[in-house]
């Protein structure tokens, strides 16, 4: 089955795609460039990196702007979904969804109404089991977002490693925050991994950091 990767270039989608991508093929990649930083449906830290990782990972990727309205995103993703139909023939859309209904259900209603297949390989899973399968497989992972108590300046450009989940265990059970960050406390970006053919590589970064929320921004990067 020809297939298409709602890519935030993230975790969850890249091990989304890692998933998928021994039984179909993954055609392209689609990212939606939200305006608004607390978009209810998008990924929104380095977003604009996503075409150096295609590049990475050697799959055409199809963008599209949205100014991230509630509803309003929704039909922006639609219009690049039916791009992606019609330009690669797509017949499945694979997302990095994990627990949120909110952004499945959407997704769902959005590929049932163009007769697609909508999968979620990632669904249901444990979190801290898919924090160590990316390791385990191979994935360099940066954090390049927090927002809440208790994780701070500190974690922001730290590479996920199993050290840093095993903290993440511990504020999970004191603090009852997700620990792979499916309520929004934490946002990733992938440097590598085994879809990758090379690896990006950040030489410029700054971090913007507030009452335990903060970004770390990728200013420069290259692939190596």
């Amino acid at each position: 089955m020809k297939l298409g990767i709602l890519f935030s270039g993230g975790k969850d989608s890249c091990h989304a795609m890692y998933k998928t991508s021994s039984e179909h093929d993954v055609v392209c990649l689609l990212s939606i460039f939200s305006e608004n930083p607390e978009s209810y449906m998008f990924h929104v830290p380095n977003i604009e990196w996503t075409k150096l990782q295609a590049k990475a990972i050697d799959v055409p990727i199809l963008i599209k702007s949205t100014k991230g309205e509630k509803e309003g995103e929704l039909e922006d993703l639609k219009e690049l979904i039916i791009e992606a139909k019609e330009k690669f023939g797509v017949e499945g859309i694979v997302t990095g969804a994990l627990a949120s209904k909110y952004q499945a259900s959407r997704i769902q209603k959005i590929c049932d109404e163009l007769k697609l297949e909508c999968i979620n390989p990632l669904w249901g899973m444990d979190q801290v089991q898919l924090l160590n399968e990316l390791l385990d497989v191979g994935f360099e992972v940066l954090i390049v977002g927090v927002f809440g108590y208790p994780l701070d300046e500190k974690w922001l450009g730290k590479k996920i490693n199993h050290e840093l989940i095993e903290k993440l265990k511990k504020y999970r059970d004191k603090y009852q925050i997700n620990p792979a960050g499916e309520g929004g406390e934490i946002e990733t970006f992938v440097l590598d991994g085994p879809i990758f053919f090379k690896e990006v590589v950040v030489e410029e970064s700054n971090i913007e950091y507030e009452n335990h929320a903060g970004v770390f921004l990728i200013k420069k990067a290259k692939l190596v």
